[in-house]
């Protein structure tokens, strides 16, 4: 039996990746600010979403996660959240028309602040300071003002977040994602890329399909499906002074839902079973999602999907495997049996970043575009294998023309890093490489639906 869950229960629990703030009197008044703030997304949304993630369960469906590793306050720019929106178009688009599978499209924007980290302090020249968390939490910038954890972060966080939803609802309700428009997504740097000429080729088949629905009576005007997409909103629940300022009653259900976002996630960090982000998750209603490391025991998983989802909801609980290219193939098979052992409803979801990170040889943390595909390819086997659904994709990326990752059809070396590595944080995939992470998964799609085909027909005979 578990105790009795309320939003400040995690409180006195044990915690990681906690910021030490000097002025709890600060810290106090900026979350009663942020209590009487109105929500910036709505309890009938994120049970939208869990609906939609239930089909993905069942295999009728593939999650689509996606976004910055880390929002920053120097980066906001209204072309740079239309660039990462136009991104996940293109992906979205590839995989829905090229696999033939309704796409569960969620961003991690308007929220992925806070980010956890491996030491409390980092040393650069003989200096030790505080770790960059993000900027919710304090600066980047290597100085001791700026590192200092201020609570006034967090009002701007909440405004950033506000402005980056009101123009996402914009560009997916107000025509921008209309399917007419699928060729001018395609970015200046990308289009002469290998695929951005697959790309190209995938859209005017599209164009061809949308001129024979027109004539068919099927245009924008008279079907939403066309110029409208539905774009729902994710981040890691890490800063939980943050959430439960934004975790409210809804007045429809009676039930607690977190309003920071639809979908929030536990990292593999604070993934503790009696630690207090745990505690925190399990009493919201939103979708969440658990962070499987290859350090995940199995009787932990169970445990905490016992936690998290008592009641066995499908599509509340996705579980976000990262385990790495080299591990996955070892690691992923026994949490694998022992959920569906349990029968357990569960959306199996792929992050092949986290577990491929590694330093060049010039000093830039980066990952393998190569690595990064070998695990997507991994995580297919091992589902195909086991006879369990291959459910979603969760990655890092932006609309920017960066050089973070190396490898990819671009073949971006160690040497080009730094030409243009704009992250604070954790490198991502541009456009380019995203696309081919796409063309990727639509692949590995198909093979897992002509599969399925010829095992329905030998059934039959």
């Amino acid at each position: 039996m578990q105790k009795k869950w309320s939003p400040d229960s995690w409180r006195g629990m044990p915690i990681r990746q906690v910021p030490d703030y000097p002025d709890q009197a600060a810290l106090n008044a900026v979350e009663t600010t942020l209590g009487n703030y109105p929500p910036l997304v709505f309890a009938g949304e994120a049970r939208s979403l869990k609906a939609k993630l239930a089909k993905v369960v069942e295999g009728k469906a593939f999650l689509l996660q996606g976004g910055d590793c880390a929002e920053s306050f120097g980066e906001f720019h209204p072309n740079n959240i239309r660039d990462t929106f136009q991104i996940f178009l293109q992906m979205a688009v590839v995989l829905t028309y090229g696999a033939a599978c309704p796409v569960v499209k969620i961003a991690r924007m308007a929220g992925q602040f806070a980010k956890p980290r491996s030491a409390d302090t980092e040393t650069i020249a003989g200096v030790t300071l505080p770790s960059y968390r993000g900027d919710i939490i304090n600066g980047w910038e290597f100085t001791p003002e700026a590192r200092i954890p201020d609570p006034q972060r967090m009002i701007q966080a909440f405004s950033q977040s506000a402005a980056t939803l009101n123009l996402l609802r914009a560009f997916a309700q107000g025509g921008y994602a209309d399917l007419h428009r699928v060729h001018s997504w395609t970015k200046g740097f990308v289009a002469d890329s290998p695929e951005g000429e697959r790309y190209e080729e995938l859209a005017n088949r599209l164009t061809e399909t949308l001129d024979f629905m027109a004539a068919c009576g099927l245009t924008s005007e008279t079907t939403p499906q066309i110029r409208e997409t539905e774009l729902f909103t994710s981040h890691e629940a890490l800063l939980l002074q943050y959430e439960q300022a934004l975790t409210r009653v809804d007045s429809t259900s009676g039930d607690w839902y977190d309003v920071s976002a639809h979908m929030l996630w536990i990292g593999d960090r604070t993934r503790q079973p009696d630690g207090s982000h745990v505690e925190f998750l399990r009493g919201v209603k939103n979708p969440i999602g658990l962070k499987c490391g290859p350090t995940m025991p199995v009787d932990d998983l169970l445990r905490l999907i016992d936690i998290l989802n008592p009641e066995d909801e499908p599509g509340r609980l996705t579980l976000i495997a990262r385990m790495g290219a080299d591990k996955v193939g070892d690691k992923l098979p026994g949490l694998i049996r022992a959920v569906k052992k349990a029968g357990r409803n569960v959306l199996w979801c792929c992050d092949p970043m986290h577990g491929n990170t590694i330093t060049s040889a010039n000093g830039y943390k980066t990952r393998a575009v190569d690595a990064i595909l070998r695990e997507v390819k991994g995580f297919f086997a091992v589902h195909e294998a086991e006879g369990t659904y291959a459910g979603g994709i969760h990655f890092e990326m932006t609309g920017q023309n960066v050089t973070e990752c190396i490898g990819g059809a671009q073949a971006i070396t160690e040497t080009s890093l730094g030409d243009r590595y704009n992250t604070v944080c954790d490198p991502r995939l541009n456009a380019s490489q995203a696309l081919e992470l796409a063309f990727l998964i639509a692949e590995e799609l198909k093979k897992k639906r002509s599969g399925d085909s010829r095992k329905r027909v030998a059934a039959a005979e």
